[in-house]
């Protein structure tokens, strides 16, 4: 019958429940069984015991529940590879039991940007030499809208063995200076027929935020906010990176002229 049934499978379908934990202390060898996740086999169980397939009703809870279980635990093992790879990517441990992705070789992940323009370039552009040419190369360049450039920083630049020499630091203003001179080739054109020249018409809420010192990497970005065509007059927004870590920030004003 079916209430025989029922009492013989509470056990078998419920010995995992609190409520029934008394009650399951003799349903060791049944949970094996319930293990494998198969109705089907408790509902062999059954007709062993003499029950008719017609009377076999099983709950719904009982069928759901671990099938549903199996397949989210199916679908945590799938997405898991994916979930590492992302922990790689972004420097975090990867899981237990997982083997870490290799790393790149430091020697093949240095600064080496493609350049939109190099120095050949940047010095048919600018009129400034040595020792006061501030900008290496140019990797980014929207035409009077907004650049992005660097300045590599070696113990041979000339202005180290005076700042300092027991501490070399380079000069904040000059960091300004690059900042200026990348707005310049930002806005200057090399092809128009008048060659222009800029000149700083003034410098507000100015910031030094880390010292930058010898084999740092100047990341400069300079964007438009402001320009006044008619006065020649470009305001800037200035931003100078060593790595993740912001170093200076400026508005800086120029007045384009010929």
């Amino acid at each position: 019958p079916q209430g025989t049934i029922r009492s013989v499978l509470s056990p078998f379908l419920y010995c995992d429940t609190e409520e029934n934990s008394k009650e399951s202390a003799g349903c060791s060898h049944l949970r094996s069984v319930r293990v494998a996740n198969s109705c089907g086999s408790m509902a062999a169980a059954c007709i062993g015991l003499g029950a008719p397939p017609t009377a076999i009703k099983l709950p719904q809870r009982a069928c759901s529940s671990p099938r549903n279980q199996m397949s989210k635990y199916r679908r945590q093992r799938t997405a898991a590879p994916s979930r590492l790879i992302v922990r790689a990517a972004e420097g975090e441990a990867p899981a237990e039991g997982e083997a870490a992705a290799a790393p790149a070789a430091i020697e093949t992940t240095g600064n080496n940007f493609k350049p939109v323009k190099d120095i050949q370039e940047i010095m048919k552009v600018l009129p400034h030499r040595f020792p006061f040419l501030l900008v290496d190369r140019v990797v980014e360049l929207d035409y009077q809208k907004s650049a992005v450039g660097y300045k590599n920083i070696t113990i041979n630049d000339q202005f180290f063995p005076g700042h300092f020499p027991e501490r070399a630091i380079m000069p904040g203003v000059l960091q300004v200076e690059a900042m200026a001179q990348l707005g310049g080739i930002m806005m200057l054109d090399p092809e128009a027929p008048a060659k222009e020249q800029f000149f700083f018409g003034g410098i507000e809420k100015c910031r030094f935020k880390k010292p930058v010192v010898p084999g740092d990497t100047l990341m400069m970005r300079v964007n438009v906010t402001k320009y006044n065509k008619r006065f020649g007059i470009v305001k800037l927004s200035a931003k100078a990176y060593v790595g993740p870590d912001l170093v200076c920030e400026a508005d800086l004003t120029l007045a384009m002229g010929s």
